[in-house]
């Protein structure tokens, strides 16, 4: 009974000790506020340029930069729980730097492929090549950054 009683409160002990994930970091809670911010405005931007103004080229190049900020800011809390959750538990979560990068990559890539789309150029085999391309590029980037935290 006693070696019982001994494990119950090893357990509780174990229960009060925070996890190192559970708690949020700073900059990313700043990176959450600003992917609200620019989730509302460019979405509400996107709403209000379609249905006032003609498709010339001026309100084309503010169709693009508010559709990029719209995607960005929506992907944004998506991107930080894959980071969250397949992050080791052993390694600190990344930046938010890193995650508003890997944010501004997905936003590049879709604004990429409205881009191509204009002209009827887009295929199933571009988008898969060009979404290769930046996952390629982002990974190179991020095993930079992860051998550079690891040096002594």
């Amino acid at each position: 009974m006693a070696h019982m009683n001994d494990r119950s409160q090893s357990d509780d002990t174990l229960l009060e000790a925070p996890l190192p994930s559970e708690k949020t970091p700073p900059d990313h809670v700043g990176v959450l506020i600003a992917a609200l911010l620019m989730a509302l405005g460019g979405w509400l931007g996107l709403y209000y340029l379609v249905t006032t103004s003609l498709p010339r080229v001026g309100p084309r190049w503010i169709f693009f930069v508010l559709l990029h900020i719209a995607v960005t800011g929506t992907v944004l809390p998506f991107v930080r729980y894959l980071n969250v959750r397949f992050t080791p538990v052993e390694r600190e979560l990344p930046p938010g730097g890193v995650i508003v990068r890997q944010s501004v990559w997905i936003g590049l890539f879709v604004i990429t492929c409205a881009w191509l789309q204009i002209p009827r150029v887009l295929s199933w085999p571009i988008a898969f090549f060009l979404a290769l391309i930046f996952i390629v590029i982002e990974i190179f980037l991020r095993s930079r950054e992860l051998s550079h935290d690891n040096r002594p």
